[in-house]
């Protein structure tokens, strides 16, 4: 999957080049210099005077690239800004600045199908349609009893839109360890994300 960067940042960052040093960066979107039926995964560097300009972009690919993914990158992340451009057809959205092993991982769980978003809208959406969803316990045992006992402790802590690090520190484990237990989970109950593995054990979350 290509990477391309749309900021009116020449270089971009060097954040981006260290995590995806093939990235094409460029100010604009340029469907003449890309397969319209490629596999692109475009971050759109935002601030906070580009909010036209996020629609008509995220417009504009979505109508010019058919397999393409857009991730939202902003300078300092707003959940209204990050809810509107989910509504306009984004999967992620982040911090420009974050790290290249975070960018990584983004990449990763977009590829696989998930929405990458920040800790606190995640937790948000996760209370929102954890009330919506209607998981019976049963189901919810079902599930659970496929994972192995510290599987089954850490997805109940992520179902309640805790991150890694503060799961790591209530079950006195390394964040490492987290992350392959989520791994694992995820692959089990065949879920994208951790927002729908938070739909899926709804109940629990409740607790």
């Amino acid at each position: 999957m290509q990477d391309v960067f749309i900021s009116p940042l020449n270089t971009g960052l060097i954040s981006w080049t260290e995590a995806f040093p093939n990235a094409k960066i460029t100010a604009v979107v340029e469907p003449a210099k890309l397969q319209k039926d490629a596999t692109v995964l475009f971050w759109l560097h935002m601030n906070e005077d580009r909010q036209q300009w996020l629609t008509n972009t995220i417009t504009l690919i979505r109508k010019d690239f058919i397999n393409a993914k857009i991730i939202v990158l902003a300078n300092a992340p707003i959940q209204a800004e990050a809810l509107h451009a989910l509504s306009l057809g984004a999967v992620g959205y982040c911090h420009a600045y974050s790290a290249p092993a975070v960018l990584k991982e983004i990449k990763t769980v977009i590829i696989h199908g998930g929405l990458w978003l920040g800790n606190e809208l995640l937790q948000r959406l996760i209370e929102i349609s954890a009330k919506l969803a209607g998981n019976q316990p049963e189901q919810v045992q079902i599930l659970l009893s496929q994972l192995t006992k510290r599987q089954k402790e850490v997805a109940i802590e992520a179902a309640k839109g805790l991150s890694n690090k503060e799961i790591a520190r209530i079950l006195d484990i390394s964040e490492r360890t987290v992350k392959a237990h989520l791994a694992a989970t995820f692959e089990c109950l065949k879920a994208k994300d951790r927002l729908q593995l938070a739909l899926m054990l709804n109940s629990n979350y409740r607790h």
